[in-house]
């Protein structure tokens, strides 16, 4: 046992002892550091050195010996509400377990709201833990005065929270591990800037009409980047503009000239990222580029996140401590609205970060508000520029002045009309309805056309019904590596003018670069239908009167997550004759949100929980989920995912093994995961990877089967 005068934070399996007061000082040292980034450094010295001072009783020091488990979160909490620090208490409270729901002061002490701890600390139902005052006292620390206000407050408390969880397991771990924490070396802006430059050197001087308008954004958005102040921007470039690169630039030149830390690169699906995160890799560096979503990355799980003792093999996926994050709105959105530790331990990297949200169109109408409320907190109070990245700006700008209206939004490369007229290079028609049999006949006729549609059922049945060679299906029932492969095969045979007929669903549309003479589009938003277009004489060398997008109806009736999109898109089509003009497009965005009111725009009502309920953070992170379906990724054991499965057999997880193994998972829908589960089709591993067992389910030209043995559909999208 330990020295009756001695209290200890931790003990290893070898006899090593971390005290108390060395880990609180510790994690004090790096929450005051990370919280420096939104200059609340007081507060998190005050919030590392208080969390842990329920572990001076005798009761936590026999936990260290397998004794029953102890509430020591409370008691730091208490004691911070005592000296008037609530927004530290609320983090500290729930360090372990996670941000708890406010409660009320009549919460029962054995209640896990906020309250109820602290009930049941100021009933003295928890273990004498006053021995602290002997060892340390805690610091002063003002408030922001921002932090006041209700909605303000709760999003610093999770910042704060943010710290806390980070430098409490980053302490731990280094002390557990018997060496100070080391993230892995990334370079810096300066160092990454140099790189951009020397992969965007061959573009210039510029080589064609295209490739000088291009240039020229990109230059534009360099010069911008230098230029201006942390803020709120647009940067609104036609399909084949070059945004990629040219966002990735001005997010260098303005991290490089005002010293911030990060970019964060938000991308709406997990199938559109796989190419720009290869991209930034190909320019930057692998060591400098996390890709992050559900296909890619070890999910810990939170059983496991609640012990600083089990710090996950994925340090940089939890912290984003790395240059450059490319990330989905899944995961951006439902961390800034989660409650778990694991998921939270990020966040305060985003203060001093250039977030770019990429097709900023697709932010999901249900959870809008809450999510540009939260951009708006990030540029407001933390020092983030936000930048909406897209080929078709919504009508976004009435939400940020209601909720950040002290912020001019700034576009980064404003073009006259006569410039992006000289970016267009196609012409639309509409169709009508058309069946899926006379689709496939109009494809069968052209050597060489693309055609997307809503669902991947569809894209199946239409692929199926070609004949002839040069055909070929994309979707997301096909894991990246597949679908690489097949996208290199079709920019082979565009490129040598061979037949290429392509069935996909919009995974295509966006962040591919392909250039087909023709493309058909199945009735959708008309952000999608742009997008579709922007793949249509993408290089320009064609005139637009040849080069035709053409708009049909499908023989099935459209997704319901579609059809409020849909029925924008069909105003639009009605109603404007020239369909790509920025006249029409804000048109579209302005009726899409208009179509079901404000209401509509927070149909979860979370920003109203938040305001008329006391920090319900438990609350909101369970009723913010911009998927409502989540998926289970199956990793596909064919070409080099065979040996990377093995390696995952034997134990041997490590960041890079799960990134690899990303390019052969496929994400697949709860009824779908069942259909495989009683097919028998899937094994699950160790770690919790689901692996496909009968590789037969997975066909070379349409992926994974999601209608094992029975013969019946079982899907759609």
């Amino acid at each position: 046992m330990v020295d009756a005068h001695e209290y200890l934070a931790h003990l290893t399996e070898d006899g090593r002892k971390q005290t108390v007061f060395d880990h609180l000082t510790g994690t004090a040292s790096l929450c005051s550091s990370f919280a420096a980034a939104f200059d609340a450094e007081d507060q998190g010295c005050l919030t590392g050195m208080a969390h842990d001072i329920g572990k001076y009783t005798r009761a936590f020091q026999c936990r260290l010996h397998g004794g029953p488990k102890v509430d020591h979160a409370s008691a730091g909490a208490f004691e911070c509400l005592k000296i008037q620090q609530p927004l530290a208490a609320f983090a500290i409270s729930g360090h372990h377990g996670g941000l708890p729901d406010g409660g009320g002061r009549g919460d029962a002490a054995d209640t896990s709201s906020f309250w109820g701890r602290i009930n049941r600390a100021s009933q003295g139902k928890l273990a004498d833990y006053h021995a602290w005052r002997n060892e340390l006292s805690l610091p002063q620390a003002d408030l922001p005065a921002f932090a006041g206000k209700k909605l303000d407050g709760m999003f610093f408390t999770r910042m704060l929270f943010s710290c806390l969880v980070d430098a409490d397991y980053t302490d731990t771990a280094a002390f557990m591990d018997g060496r100070p924490d080391s993230p892995a070396p990334a370079l810096s802006m300066e160092e990454l800037w140099c790189r951009l430059q020397s992969y965007i050197s061959g573009w210039f001087p510029p080589k064609g009409a295209l490739n000088t308008r291009r240039c020229a954004i990109l230059e534009t958005c360099v010069q911008a980047g230098t230029v201006f102040e942390p803020g709120l921007f647009t940067l609104t470039v036609p399909p084949g503009g070059g945004k990629t690169v040219a966002s990735l630039a001005f997010a260098l030149a303005q991290a490089k000239a005002r010293g911030m830390k990060h970019i964060i690169y938000v991308i709406p699906y997990t199938s559109i990222i796989e190419q720009t995160a290869q991209t930034f890799r190909e320019i930057l560096g692998d060591e400098n580029v996390l890709e992050f979503h559900s296909g890619v990355l070890f999910d810990q799980q939170e059983d496991d996140a609640s012990s600083p003792e089990a710090e996950p093999l994925t340090r940089s996926a939890e912290t984003w401590d790395v240059p450059v994050v490319v990330t989905t709105a899944v995961q951006f959105f439902e961390s800034l609205f989660a409650f778990q530790p694991s998921k939270c331990r990020k966040l305060h990297n985003l203060a001093q970060s250039v977030l770019i949200f990429d097709e900023a169109q697709m932010l999901p109408l249900p959870y809008l508000r809450p999510c540009v409320w939260a951009i708006s907190q990030l540029v407001k109070h933390y020092h983030a520029s936000a930048v909406l990245c897209t080929a078709t700006q919504p009508a976004l700008d009435p939400i940020f002045r209601e909720f950040a209206p002290e912020i001019p939004i700034q576009e980064i490369c404003p073009m006259a009309e006569e410039r992006w007229e000289s970016f267009r290079r196609v012409s639309f028609q509409q169709a009508g309805t058309l069946s899926w049999t006379d689709l496939a006949a109009c494809l069968q006729q052209q050597e060489q056309v693309l055609c997307a549609v809503n669902t991947r059922r569809a894209a199946r049945e239409i692929f199926q019904q070609l004949s002839g060679p040069g055909n070929f299906h994309l979707s997301t029932l096909m894991y990246p590596a597949h679908r690489r492969r097949i996208l290199d095969e079709i920019r082979r045979r565009l490129r040598d003018g061979l037949p290429c007929r392509v069935v996909s669903t919009s995974l295509i549309e966006a962040g591919v670069d392909v250039d087909f003479p023709a493309v058909y589009r199945e009735l959708a938003g008309l952000d999608s239908i742009l997008q579709a277009a922007g793949r249509c004489n993408r290089e320009g060398k064609r005139p637009p009167e040849n080069s035709i997008v053409t708009i049909f109806q499908g023989e099935d009736p459209p997704p319901r997550l579609f059809e409020t999109s849909i029925g924008a898109g069909k105003i639009v089509l009605n109603h404007c004759r020239d369909i790509a003009s920025r006249e029409a497009v804000h048109t579209y965005f302005s009726t899409l949100l208009d179509l079901k009111g404000t209401d509509a725009q927070d149909a979860h009502r979370i920003l109203h929980l938040m305001e008329s309920d006391f920090f319900p953070f438990r609350t909101v992170a369970e009723r913010f989920h911009l998927i409502d379906s989540p998926t289970t990724t199956v990793y596909v054991p064919l070409e080099e995912g065979a040996k990377l499965v093995g390696l995952l057999r034997s134990g041997q997880y490590s960041r890079t093994l799960y990134r690899r193994l990303g390019q052969y998972g496929v994400s697949v829908y709860p009824q779908h995961l069942t259909a495989l589960e009683r097919a028998g089709a899937l094994e699950h591993l160790a770690d919790g990877s689901v692996v496909l067992r009968d590789v037969r389910l997975y066909a070379e030209d349409t992926g994974l089967t999601l209608e094992p043995g029975s013969g019946n559909a079982l899907f759609c999208e």
